[in-house]
Protein backbone atom coordinates (compact mmCIF):
# COMPACT_ATOMS: atom_id res chain seq x y z
CA UNK A 1 0.00 0.00 0.00
CA UNK A 2 1.39 3.39 -1.01
CA UNK A 3 1.64 5.94 1.79
CA UNK A 4 2.29 9.66 1.46
CA UNK A 5 3.18 11.89 4.42
CA UNK A 6 1.95 15.46 4.59
CA UNK A 7 3.03 17.79 7.37
CA UNK A 8 2.59 21.33 8.56
CA UNK A 9 -1.00 21.70 7.37
CA UNK A 10 -2.94 24.12 9.58
CA UNK A 11 -0.96 22.79 12.52
CA UNK A 12 -1.86 19.18 11.69
CA UNK A 13 0.23 16.22 10.62
CA UNK A 14 -1.50 14.06 8.03
CA UNK A 15 -0.84 10.77 6.28
CA UNK A 16 -2.48 9.62 3.07
CA UNK A 17 -2.71 6.01 2.04
CA UNK A 18 -4.22 4.18 -0.88
CA UNK A 19 -3.35 1.93 -3.75
CA UNK A 20 -3.10 3.70 -7.42
CA UNK A 21 -23.55 -19.37 6.29
CA UNK A 22 -25.43 -19.96 8.98
CA UNK A 23 -27.63 -17.00 9.97
CA UNK A 24 -26.83 -15.23 13.21
CA UNK A 25 -29.49 -12.67 14.05
CA UNK A 26 -28.53 -10.15 16.70
CA UNK A 27 -29.09 -6.44 16.91
CA UNK A 28 -28.32 -3.37 18.94
CA UNK A 29 -28.76 0.32 19.04
CA UNK A 30 -25.60 2.39 19.04
CA UNK A 31 -25.07 3.93 22.47
CA UNK A 32 -22.26 5.64 24.34
CA UNK A 33 -22.05 8.82 22.27
CA UNK A 34 -23.85 11.38 24.45
CA UNK A 35 -22.60 14.50 22.71
CA UNK A 36 -21.32 13.96 19.18
CA UNK A 37 -21.85 10.58 17.65
CA UNK A 38 -22.08 8.65 14.41
CA UNK A 39 -25.61 8.91 13.07
CA UNK A 40 -26.10 5.14 13.05
CA UNK A 41 -29.37 4.56 14.85
CA UNK A 42 -29.43 0.81 14.94
CA UNK A 43 -27.75 -2.20 13.36
CA UNK A 44 -28.39 -5.91 13.15
CA UNK A 45 -25.87 -8.58 12.25
CA UNK A 46 -27.94 -10.69 9.90
CA UNK A 47 -25.42 -13.27 8.67
CA UNK A 48 -21.79 -14.30 8.81
CA UNK A 49 -19.48 -15.12 5.93
CA UNK A 50 -19.13 -13.22 2.68
CA UNK A 51 -22.45 -14.16 1.07
CA UNK A 52 -25.20 -11.56 1.63
CA UNK A 53 -28.16 -12.71 3.73
CA UNK A 54 -31.37 -13.86 2.13
CA UNK A 55 -34.67 -12.03 2.47
CA UNK A 56 -35.75 -14.76 4.89
CA UNK A 57 -32.77 -14.05 7.14
CA UNK A 58 -33.62 -10.36 7.12
CA UNK A 59 -37.25 -11.13 7.89
CA UNK A 60 -36.20 -13.23 10.86
CA UNK A 61 -34.52 -10.10 12.22
CA UNK A 62 -37.76 -8.16 11.72
CA UNK A 63 -36.35 -6.15 8.82
CA UNK A 64 -36.34 -5.78 5.07
CA UNK A 65 -32.77 -5.43 3.78
CA UNK A 66 -31.86 -3.47 0.69
CA UNK A 67 -29.14 -4.32 -1.78
CA UNK A 68 -27.67 -1.56 -3.97
CA UNK A 69 -29.90 -2.67 -6.83
CA UNK A 70 -33.06 -2.36 -4.72
CA UNK A 71 -32.10 1.13 -3.55
CA UNK A 72 -31.23 2.30 -7.06
CA UNK A 73 -34.61 1.12 -8.34
CA UNK A 74 -36.48 2.88 -5.54
CA UNK A 75 -34.88 6.23 -6.43
CA UNK A 76 -34.85 5.81 -10.23
CA UNK A 77 -31.14 5.86 -10.98
CA UNK A 78 -31.33 3.40 -13.89
CA UNK A 79 -31.81 6.01 -16.65
CA UNK A 80 -28.82 7.98 -15.37
CA UNK A 81 -26.54 4.93 -15.40
CA UNK A 82 -27.78 4.03 -18.89
CA UNK A 83 -26.60 7.44 -20.10
CA UNK A 84 -23.18 7.06 -18.50
CA UNK A 85 -23.88 9.16 -15.41
CA UNK A 86 -22.51 7.33 -12.38
CA UNK A 87 -20.30 9.95 -10.71
CA UNK A 88 -17.18 9.23 -12.73
CA UNK A 89 -14.49 11.87 -12.51
CA UNK A 90 -15.89 13.22 -9.23
CA UNK A 91 -14.66 12.64 -5.66
CA UNK A 92 -16.67 12.16 -2.47
CA UNK A 93 -14.82 12.88 0.78
CA UNK A 94 -16.20 10.95 3.77
CA UNK A 95 -15.21 12.12 7.26
CA UNK A 96 -15.18 9.78 10.27
CA UNK A 97 -13.34 9.28 13.52
CA UNK A 98 -10.69 6.55 13.56
CA UNK A 99 -11.42 5.13 10.12
CA UNK A 100 -11.21 1.39 9.62
CA UNK A 101 -8.10 -0.66 8.97
CA UNK A 102 -10.18 -3.30 7.13
CA UNK A 103 -12.02 -0.94 4.77
CA UNK A 104 -10.12 -1.87 1.60
CA UNK A 105 -10.92 -5.54 2.26
CA UNK A 106 -14.53 -4.95 3.25
CA UNK A 107 -15.20 -2.79 0.20
CA UNK A 108 -13.93 -5.57 -2.05
CA UNK A 109 -16.20 -8.16 -0.42
CA UNK A 110 -19.16 -5.78 -0.78
CA UNK A 111 -18.48 -5.06 -4.45
CA UNK A 112 -17.93 -8.70 -5.32
CA UNK A 113 -21.12 -9.75 -3.53
CA UNK A 114 -23.36 -7.24 -5.29
CA UNK A 115 -21.60 -6.82 -8.63
CA UNK A 116 -20.73 -3.16 -7.97
CA UNK A 117 -17.85 -1.65 -9.94
CA UNK A 118 -14.46 -2.44 -8.43
CA UNK A 119 -12.28 0.44 -7.26
CA UNK A 120 -8.56 0.96 -7.54
CA UNK A 121 -7.52 0.74 -3.90
CA UNK A 122 -9.68 -2.23 -3.01
CA UNK A 123 -7.82 -5.22 -1.67
CA UNK A 124 -6.71 -7.54 -4.47
CA UNK A 125 -7.85 -5.28 -7.34
CA UNK A 126 -5.52 -4.51 -10.23
CA UNK A 127 -5.87 -0.83 -11.13
CA UNK A 128 -6.92 -0.04 -14.67
CA UNK A 129 -7.18 3.29 -16.53
CA UNK A 130 -10.47 5.02 -15.86
CA UNK A 131 -11.20 2.98 -12.73
CA UNK A 132 -12.55 4.97 -9.73
CA UNK A 133 -10.20 5.10 -6.75
CA UNK A 134 -10.61 4.44 -3.06
CA UNK A 135 -8.01 6.15 -0.88
CA UNK A 136 -7.55 7.20 2.70
CA UNK A 137 -6.30 10.36 4.39
CA UNK A 138 -5.41 9.92 8.06
CA UNK A 139 -5.20 13.07 10.15
CA UNK A 140 -2.65 12.99 12.99
CA UNK A 141 -2.01 9.28 12.70
CA UNK A 142 -3.62 5.98 11.82
CA UNK A 143 -4.69 4.04 14.95
CA UNK A 144 -5.75 0.43 14.62
CA UNK A 145 -9.41 -0.45 14.95
CA UNK A 146 -9.15 -2.07 18.37
CA UNK A 147 -10.96 -1.71 21.65
CA UNK A 148 -9.41 0.21 24.56
CA UNK A 149 -7.95 -2.00 27.32
CA UNK A 150 -10.27 -3.06 30.13
CA UNK A 151 -8.34 -0.80 32.51
CA UNK A 152 -8.90 2.24 30.32
CA UNK A 153 -9.94 5.45 32.03
CA UNK A 154 -10.95 7.06 28.76
CA UNK A 155 -14.06 9.03 27.88
CA UNK A 156 -16.18 6.06 26.85
CA UNK A 157 -16.17 7.20 23.22
CA UNK A 158 -13.19 5.14 22.07
CA UNK A 159 -15.25 2.30 20.61
CA UNK A 160 -13.33 2.18 17.36
CA UNK A 161 -15.26 -0.81 16.07
CA UNK A 162 -18.49 1.19 16.23
CA UNK A 163 -16.80 3.85 14.14
CA UNK A 164 -15.53 1.13 11.78
CA UNK A 165 -19.16 0.12 11.27
CA UNK A 166 -19.93 3.76 10.45
CA UNK A 167 -17.05 3.87 7.98
CA UNK A 168 -18.20 0.70 6.23
CA UNK A 169 -21.72 2.10 5.95
CA UNK A 170 -20.53 5.44 4.56
CA UNK A 171 -18.03 4.10 2.04
CA UNK A 172 -20.02 1.14 0.75
CA UNK A 173 -23.34 2.94 0.32
CA UNK A 174 -21.83 6.07 -1.26
CA UNK A 175 -19.96 3.84 -3.72
CA UNK A 176 -23.07 1.78 -4.45
CA UNK A 177 -25.04 4.92 -5.31
CA UNK A 178 -22.27 6.47 -7.45
CA UNK A 179 -20.16 3.51 -8.61
CA UNK A 180 -18.00 5.66 -10.89
CA UNK A 181 -17.02 8.28 -8.29
CA UNK A 182 -13.75 8.32 -6.38
CA UNK A 183 -13.98 8.03 -2.61
CA UNK A 184 -11.57 9.64 -0.15
CA UNK A 185 -11.98 8.42 3.42
CA UNK A 186 -10.69 11.07 5.85
CA UNK A 187 -10.25 10.07 9.48
CA UNK A 188 -9.14 11.69 12.71
CA UNK A 189 -7.65 9.76 15.65
CA UNK A 190 -10.08 11.07 18.29
CA UNK A 191 -13.79 10.69 18.91
CA UNK A 192 -15.91 13.51 17.54
CA UNK A 193 -16.31 15.34 20.83
CA UNK A 194 -17.06 19.02 21.32
CA UNK A 195 -13.66 19.61 22.89
CA UNK A 196 -10.40 20.82 21.43
CA UNK A 197 -9.56 17.44 19.86
CA UNK A 198 -12.84 16.48 18.25
CA UNK A 199 -14.84 18.78 15.99
CA UNK A 200 -11.98 21.27 15.52
CA UNK A 201 -9.77 18.50 14.13
CA UNK A 202 -12.54 17.37 11.78
CA UNK A 203 -13.19 20.88 10.54
CA UNK A 204 -9.46 21.45 9.99
CA UNK A 205 -9.34 18.23 8.00
CA UNK A 206 -12.29 19.39 5.89
CA UNK A 207 -10.52 22.71 5.37
CA UNK A 208 -7.48 20.86 4.07
CA UNK A 209 -9.57 18.83 1.63
CA UNK A 210 -11.26 21.99 0.33
CA UNK A 211 -8.07 24.04 0.10
CA UNK A 212 -6.27 21.31 -1.84
CA UNK A 213 -9.24 20.52 -4.12
CA UNK A 214 -9.31 16.87 -3.11
CA UNK A 215 -13.09 16.43 -3.41
CA UNK A 216 -16.20 18.16 -4.68
CA UNK A 217 -18.67 16.50 -2.26
CA UNK A 218 -18.30 16.18 1.53
CA UNK A 219 -20.36 13.67 3.52
CA UNK A 220 -20.67 14.11 7.30
CA UNK A 221 -22.38 11.30 9.21
CA UNK A 222 -22.00 12.88 12.63
CA UNK A 223 -24.02 15.42 14.56
CA UNK A 224 -24.42 17.24 17.85
CA UNK A 225 -27.45 19.04 19.25
CA UNK A 226 -27.08 22.79 18.95
CA UNK A 227 -27.88 23.06 22.66
CA UNK A 228 -24.86 20.92 23.57
CA UNK A 229 -22.52 23.73 22.58
CA UNK A 230 -21.49 26.25 25.25
CA UNK A 231 -23.19 28.99 23.26
CA UNK A 232 -24.38 29.70 19.75
CA UNK A 233 -21.24 31.79 19.28
CA UNK A 234 -19.05 28.75 19.92
CA UNK A 235 -20.27 27.16 16.67
CA UNK A 236 -19.07 30.04 14.51
CA UNK A 237 -15.31 29.26 14.71
CA UNK A 238 -16.04 25.74 13.44
CA UNK A 239 -17.73 26.92 10.22
CA UNK A 240 -14.61 27.95 8.31
CA UNK A 241 -14.50 24.83 6.14
CA UNK A 242 -18.13 25.27 5.08
CA UNK A 243 -17.51 28.87 4.07
CA UNK A 244 -14.51 27.80 2.02
CA UNK A 245 -16.46 24.95 0.46
CA UNK A 246 -19.17 27.35 -0.72
CA UNK A 247 -16.51 29.48 -2.42
CA UNK A 248 -14.80 26.50 -4.04
CA UNK A 249 -17.68 24.60 -5.60
CA UNK A 250 -17.78 21.89 -2.90
CA UNK A 251 -21.16 20.57 -1.71
CA UNK A 252 -21.36 19.78 2.02
CA UNK A 253 -23.99 17.37 3.35
CA UNK A 254 -24.79 16.42 6.94
CA UNK A 255 -26.95 13.79 8.65
CA UNK A 256 -29.85 15.43 10.49
CA UNK A 257 -29.60 13.03 13.44
CA UNK A 258 -31.39 9.95 14.76
CA UNK A 259 -33.24 11.19 17.82
CA UNK A 260 -36.12 13.04 16.20
CA UNK A 261 -36.52 16.31 18.10
CA UNK A 262 -34.80 15.10 21.30
CA UNK A 263 -31.36 16.67 21.69
CA UNK A 264 -28.73 15.79 24.28
CA UNK A 265 -26.65 18.21 26.34
CA UNK A 266 -23.07 17.67 27.39
CA UNK A 267 -22.74 15.82 30.70
CA UNK A 268 -19.78 14.48 32.70
CA UNK A 269 -17.77 11.76 31.02
CA UNK A 270 -19.48 8.34 30.99
CA UNK A 271 -22.63 9.78 32.57
CA UNK A 272 -24.79 9.62 29.46
CA UNK A 273 -26.75 12.42 27.90
CA UNK A 274 -29.36 14.74 29.42
CA UNK A 275 -32.28 15.56 27.15
CA UNK A 276 -32.84 19.18 26.24
CA UNK A 277 -36.29 20.39 27.37
CA UNK A 278 -37.29 21.73 23.96
CA UNK A 279 -37.36 20.43 20.36
CA UNK A 280 -33.82 20.50 19.00
CA UNK A 281 -31.92 20.20 15.76
CA UNK A 282 -28.35 19.10 15.25
CA UNK A 283 -25.29 20.78 13.78
CA UNK A 284 -23.76 20.62 11.19
CA UNK A 285 -27.02 19.70 9.41
CA UNK A 286 -28.59 22.89 10.79
CA UNK A 287 -25.92 25.06 9.18
CA UNK A 288 -27.32 27.09 6.24
CA UNK A 289 -24.18 26.20 4.25
CA UNK A 290 -24.88 22.46 4.68
CA UNK A 291 -27.55 20.33 3.01
CA UNK A 292 -29.28 18.59 5.92
CA UNK A 293 -30.36 15.04 5.11
CA UNK A 294 -33.24 13.42 7.01
CA UNK A 295 -34.69 9.95 6.69
CA UNK A 296 -37.61 7.72 5.79
CA UNK A 297 -38.93 4.20 6.02
CA UNK A 298 -38.42 2.90 2.46
CA UNK A 299 -41.55 0.80 1.96
CA UNK A 300 -40.66 -0.64 -1.44
CA UNK A 301 -39.86 -4.18 -2.54
CA UNK A 302 -36.08 -4.74 -2.23
CA UNK A 303 -36.30 -7.45 -4.90
CA UNK A 304 -37.93 -5.13 -7.47
CA UNK A 305 -34.82 -3.92 -9.25
CA UNK A 306 -36.58 -2.65 -12.37
CA UNK A 307 -38.44 0.23 -10.70
CA UNK A 308 -40.15 1.47 -7.55
CA UNK A 309 -42.70 -1.08 -6.32
CA UNK A 310 -44.58 -0.45 -3.08
CA UNK A 311 -44.51 -3.28 -0.52
CA UNK A 312 -46.98 -2.79 2.34
CA UNK A 313 -46.88 -6.41 3.47
CA UNK A 314 -43.42 -6.97 4.95
CA UNK A 315 -41.75 -5.51 8.04
CA UNK A 316 -41.51 -2.98 9.57
CA UNK A 317 -44.87 -2.04 11.08
CA UNK A 318 -44.68 1.52 9.73
CA UNK A 319 -44.87 0.14 6.20
CA UNK A 320 -47.69 -2.30 6.98
CA UNK A 321 -49.83 0.33 8.69
CA UNK A 322 -49.43 2.86 5.87
CA UNK A 323 -50.69 0.75 2.98
CA UNK A 324 -49.84 2.09 -0.44
CA UNK A 325 -47.11 4.48 0.74
CA UNK A 326 -43.71 4.06 -0.86
CA UNK A 327 -42.07 6.04 1.96
CA UNK A 328 -43.03 7.19 5.45
CA UNK A 329 -41.19 9.77 7.51
CA UNK A 330 -38.87 7.93 9.89
CA UNK A 331 -39.64 8.48 13.57
CA UNK A 332 -35.96 9.05 14.37
CA UNK A 333 -35.30 11.54 11.59
CA UNK A 334 -33.75 14.64 13.11
CA UNK A 335 -35.61 17.80 12.23
CA UNK A 336 -37.15 21.01 13.42
CA UNK A 337 -36.00 24.60 13.67
CA UNK A 338 -32.60 26.00 14.55
CA UNK A 339 -31.99 27.95 17.73
CA UNK A 340 -28.82 29.42 16.20
CA UNK A 341 -29.24 30.18 12.49
CA UNK A 342 -31.74 32.54 10.91
CA UNK A 343 -33.90 31.33 8.06
CA UNK A 344 -31.80 31.49 4.87
CA UNK A 345 -33.23 33.22 1.84
CA UNK A 346 -33.58 29.99 -0.08
CA UNK A 347 -36.22 28.77 2.40
CA UNK A 348 -38.47 31.79 1.79
CA UNK A 349 -40.42 30.04 -1.00
CA UNK A 350 -41.78 26.57 -0.22
CA UNK A 351 -44.14 24.15 -1.99
CA UNK A 352 -47.85 24.65 -1.32
CA UNK A 353 -49.02 22.98 1.88
CA UNK A 354 -45.58 23.02 3.52
CA UNK A 355 -45.03 23.31 7.24
CA UNK A 356 -44.30 26.99 7.79
CA UNK A 357 -40.71 28.04 8.46
CA UNK A 358 -40.58 31.07 10.75
CA UNK A 359 -37.59 33.23 11.50
CA UNK A 360 -35.10 30.37 11.97
CA UNK A 361 -33.55 27.76 9.68
CA UNK A 362 -35.68 24.67 9.03
CA UNK A 363 -34.06 21.22 9.08
CA UNK A 364 -33.67 19.00 7.07
CA UNK A 365 -33.57 19.98 3.42
CA UNK A 366 -34.05 16.55 1.81
CA UNK A 367 -34.33 12.93 2.87
CA UNK A 368 -33.62 9.35 1.83
CA UNK A 369 -33.96 5.85 3.24
CA UNK A 370 -32.80 5.82 6.90
CA UNK A 371 -35.01 3.62 9.07
CA UNK A 372 -33.18 0.60 10.52
CA UNK A 373 -36.26 -1.45 9.64
CA UNK A 374 -35.67 -0.75 5.95
CA UNK A 375 -31.91 -0.46 6.02
CA UNK A 376 -29.03 -1.23 3.70
CA UNK A 377 -26.78 -4.26 3.79
CA UNK A 378 -23.17 -3.50 4.72
CA UNK A 379 -20.19 -5.83 5.10
CA UNK A 380 -17.72 -5.44 7.98
CA UNK A 381 -14.81 -7.60 9.10
CA UNK A 382 -14.03 -6.83 12.71
CA UNK A 383 -10.51 -6.78 14.13
CA UNK A 384 -9.10 -10.12 15.25
CA UNK A 385 -8.33 -9.09 18.84
CA UNK A 386 -11.57 -10.63 20.12
CA UNK A 387 -12.58 -7.55 22.08
CA UNK A 388 -13.65 -5.07 19.45
CA UNK A 389 -16.18 -3.41 21.71
CA UNK A 390 -18.98 -3.72 19.15
CA UNK A 391 -21.89 -5.56 20.75
CA UNK A 392 -25.10 -7.04 19.36
CA UNK A 393 -27.20 -7.05 22.49
CA UNK A 394 -25.05 -8.71 25.14
CA UNK A 395 -23.09 -10.70 22.56
CA UNK A 396 -19.93 -9.47 20.83
CA UNK A 397 -20.59 -9.03 17.11
CA UNK A 398 -18.55 -10.84 14.52
CA UNK A 399 -17.50 -10.46 10.93
CA UNK A 400 -20.37 -10.54 8.46
CA UNK A 401 -23.30 -8.67 6.99
CA UNK A 402 -25.14 -5.97 8.90
CA UNK A 403 -28.44 -4.29 8.17
CA UNK A 404 -27.97 -0.67 9.25
CA UNK A 405 -30.18 2.37 9.56
CA UNK A 406 -29.88 5.99 10.58
CA UNK A 407 -29.30 9.27 8.78
CA UNK A 408 -25.75 7.96 8.41
CA UNK A 409 -27.35 5.90 5.66
CA UNK A 410 -29.22 8.71 3.94
CA UNK A 411 -26.34 11.21 3.95
CA UNK A 412 -23.61 9.26 2.07
CA UNK A 413 -26.18 8.03 -0.44
CA UNK A 414 -27.18 11.65 -1.10
CA UNK A 415 -23.46 12.42 -1.49
CA UNK A 416 -23.40 9.82 -4.23
CA UNK A 417 -26.35 11.51 -5.93
CA UNK A 418 -24.62 14.89 -5.79
CA UNK A 419 -21.49 13.43 -7.37
CA UNK A 420 -23.63 12.27 -10.30
CA UNK A 421 -25.07 15.78 -10.62
CA UNK A 422 -21.50 17.11 -10.55
CA UNK A 423 -20.60 14.78 -13.42
CA UNK A 424 -23.58 16.08 -15.42
CA UNK A 425 -22.43 19.60 -14.59
CA UNK A 426 -18.80 18.95 -15.50
CA UNK A 427 -17.60 19.92 -12.03
CA UNK A 428 -18.67 20.75 -8.50
CA UNK A 429 -22.00 22.50 -8.02
CA UNK A 430 -21.11 23.91 -4.62
CA UNK A 431 -23.99 24.81 -2.35
CA UNK A 432 -27.09 23.13 -3.78
CA UNK A 433 -29.76 24.33 -1.34
CA UNK A 434 -30.81 27.41 -3.35
CA UNK A 435 -31.31 25.26 -6.46
CA UNK A 436 -33.23 22.57 -4.53
CA UNK A 437 -35.70 25.06 -3.11
CA UNK A 438 -36.03 26.85 -6.45
CA UNK A 439 -37.07 23.58 -8.09
CA UNK A 440 -39.46 22.78 -5.26
CA UNK A 441 -41.17 26.18 -5.49
CA UNK A 442 -42.44 25.31 -8.98
CA UNK A 443 -45.41 22.90 -8.60
CA UNK A 444 -44.77 20.99 -11.83
CA UNK A 445 -41.04 20.57 -11.22
CA UNK A 446 -41.60 19.62 -7.59
CA UNK A 447 -44.06 16.90 -8.57
CA UNK A 448 -41.66 15.49 -11.16
CA UNK A 449 -38.37 15.74 -9.25
CA UNK A 450 -39.32 14.86 -5.66
CA UNK A 451 -41.31 12.15 -3.96
CA UNK A 452 -43.21 14.11 -1.34
CA UNK A 453 -43.39 12.19 1.94
CA UNK A 454 -46.56 13.17 3.81
CA UNK A 455 -46.82 10.49 6.52
CA UNK A 456 -44.92 10.02 9.78
CA UNK A 457 -43.92 11.83 12.95
CA UNK A 458 -40.50 12.34 14.57
CA UNK A 459 -41.41 12.29 18.26
CA UNK A 460 -38.90 9.98 19.97
CA UNK A 461 -39.17 11.27 23.54
CA UNK A 462 -42.72 11.84 24.84
CA UNK A 463 -41.47 14.82 26.86
CA UNK A 464 -40.26 16.61 23.71
CA UNK A 465 -42.86 17.36 21.00
CA UNK A 466 -42.08 16.18 17.50
CA UNK A 467 -43.44 17.16 14.12
CA UNK A 468 -45.72 15.47 11.62
CA UNK A 469 -44.90 15.10 7.96
CA UNK A 470 -46.96 17.31 5.69
CA UNK A 471 -47.39 18.08 2.03
CA UNK A 472 -44.32 19.92 0.73
CA UNK A 473 -41.49 20.75 3.14
CA UNK A 474 -41.69 19.38 6.67
CA UNK A 475 -39.28 18.98 9.64
CA UNK A 476 -38.85 15.23 9.13
CA UNK A 477 -38.11 14.75 5.43
CA UNK A 478 -37.54 18.30 4.21
CA UNK A 479 -38.59 18.62 0.59
CA UNK A 480 -38.82 14.83 0.30
CA UNK A 481 -36.80 12.17 -1.49
CA UNK A 482 -35.41 12.29 -5.03
CA UNK A 483 -36.62 10.95 -8.32
CA UNK A 484 -32.96 10.93 -9.31
CA UNK A 485 -33.30 10.66 -13.09
CA UNK A 486 -35.48 13.78 -13.05
CA UNK A 487 -34.01 15.76 -10.18
CA UNK A 488 -30.29 15.62 -10.89
CA UNK A 489 -30.35 17.12 -14.42
CA UNK A 490 -32.85 19.72 -13.23
CA UNK A 491 -30.63 20.53 -10.25
CA UNK A 492 -27.75 21.33 -12.60
CA UNK A 493 -29.99 23.55 -14.74
CA UNK A 494 -31.40 25.36 -11.69
CA UNK A 495 -27.91 25.98 -10.31
CA UNK A 496 -26.84 27.58 -13.57
CA UNK A 497 -29.99 29.69 -13.70
CA UNK A 498 -29.01 31.26 -10.41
Amino acid sequence: MRRILLAGVSGLALAASGALAVPTVTSAAVVGYPVVHPAVADYSQVSTGTTPPTSAQCASAGRRCFSPQGIRAAYNLGPLYANGFDGRGQTIAIFDSYGSDTMAHDLHVFDQAFGVNAMCGEEGVACQPGMPTFSELHVQGDPGTTAPPSTSQGTGQENKAAWALEVALDVETAHAMAPGANILLVSTPTAETLGVQGLPALMNAEQYVVDHHLANVISQSFASAEGAFASSQSIEPLRHAFKSAALNGVTVLGSSGDNGTAGSVKTPVKSGGSTLPYPSVEWPASDPLVTGVGGTFLCTDPAATGGRTVDSTDNPAACRTNAGAAEVGWSGSGGGFSQVFDKPGYQSALPAGSTAIGAKRGVPDVALQASPGTGALVYLSLPPDGSSGLKCGATPCSTGWYDIGGTSLSCPQWAGLVSIADQINGGGLGQINPALYKLAADPATYAADFDDVTLGNNTTDPTVPGYSATTGWDPITGLGTPNAAKLLPDLVSAAHAG
